[in-house]
């Protein structure tokens, strides 16, 4: 399969067949460490605001950027190549929970100017950094019945989706990001929206960045919430052409490898991404998970050992601390080969 000419971010098949490149880990953690109370959440701006904010972490990009920026710095100086936008839940969906929904393609073009502040800080001839326009999944589901008496009945539908991750991809494509990222897809119907929506965009704007689609399969049926495999998961998005397709969130690296080594064999014509939770949750923990840097990092070069990788970083509890020893671990080991099965060999030092 081809990949279409980009004009945002061409660098990066290249790099992705020179090494595995690192993508950052969670937002929601490291947010978490600042303990931010409502009026941070609510600012100047928002501070008569009728509905609570405090959770909110996308309208921080307004509000507190210096956090944002900050961890941003922070999984910068630990190594990641890619940096995904605080835009996670910046949809006009998942806005009017809050009440918001009339300023969320104002949130993703902030968002996307902080990483892209970030990566220019830290970018060097040979070490480019890259900004990833995140796409949540809403926390609505177009496949899915709300309604167990019902199962025909939906809470949002296929259009209105198209239309909200239109507006957030335009204010991410304004803000400066590279390539958009489709994550935490936990409903096809919900991620071919997204997808069909860039195409849109990048058909009017004459835009033409790399998409990574990143699945969650939530347990150990092997599958996504709305019922498929990991193997019809990426037949339903291979016409996007993504540059990369891979699986984030819900569970840790040891019960996400079955998972990610099925998806590297079937998928053999793009590159695969992984970034997994810190493990389970554990709310005795610093972050929330059970798992200390090392040994996610463990897992992770285990997975770049058998040559399933081309991205790899952290999800759910991971922090600059994960990443920085993923990329340590990971690094010394070849990308997987897009165009068939590869082992990793270990890279001469």
């Amino acid at each position: 399969m081809d990949q279409p000419a980009y004009t945002r971010a061409a660098a990066l098949p290249q790099l992705l067949q020179q090494r595995i490149l690192i993508i950052d880990g969670a937002m929601g953690t490291m947010i978490q460490r600042y303990r931010l109370g409502e009026d941070a959440f609510r600012g100047e701006r928002f501070k008569d605001h009728p509905k609570d904010l405090k959770g909110n972490n996308d309208l921080l990009v307004l509000t507190r950027p210096e956090v944002v920026r900050q961890i941003h710095e922070q999984y910068l100086a630990a190594g990641a190549d890619i940096i995904e936008t605080n835009s996670f839940g910046a949809t006009r969906i998942a806005q009017d929970d809050y009440g918001l929904g009339g300023i969320a393609h104002e949130m993703n073009v902030a968002a996307a100017r902080l990483a892209r502040e970030a990566c220019d800080k830290y970018r060097t001839p040979d070490k480019p950094r890259f900004v990833a326009g995140a796409l949540g999944p809403t926390p609505r589901t177009a496949s899915i019945s709300p309604d167990v008496n019902d199962p025909a009945a939906r809470n949002v539908g296929f259009d209105e989706l198209r239309a909200a991750y239109f507006e957030q991809a335009s204010g991410l494509l304004e803000g400066g990001c590279d390539l958009f990222l489709v994550e935490t897809i936990f409903d096809t119907l919900n991620a071919k929206a997204a997808l069909f929506a860039l195409d849109e965009l990048m058909e009017q704007t004459g835009e033409r960045l790399p998409v990574i689609v990143s699945g969650t399969v939530t347990d150990a049926s092997g599958r996504i919430l709305s019922g498929q495999t990991v193997g019809a998961f990426w037949h339903s998005v291979r016409h996007a052409q993504p540059l990369a397709v891979g699986l984030n969130c819900a569970l840790g690296a040891a019960l996400m490898r079955p998972y990610i080594e099925e998806l590297a064999k079937v998928a053999g014509d793009t590159f695969i991404s992984c970034y997994p939770n810190a493990g389970l949750p554990n709310p005795m923990s610093e972050t929330g998970f059970d798992e200390t840097p090392d040994v996610t990092a463990g897992l992770m070069e285990g997975f770049a050992q058998a040559g399933f990788l081309n991205i790899a970083g952290g999800c759910c509890g991971t922090t600059p601390e994960h990443i920085a020893q993923i990329a340590a671990r990971v690094g010394r080991y070849q990308p997987r080969c897009r165009h068939g099965a590869l082992f990793g060999d270990l890279v001469a030092a």
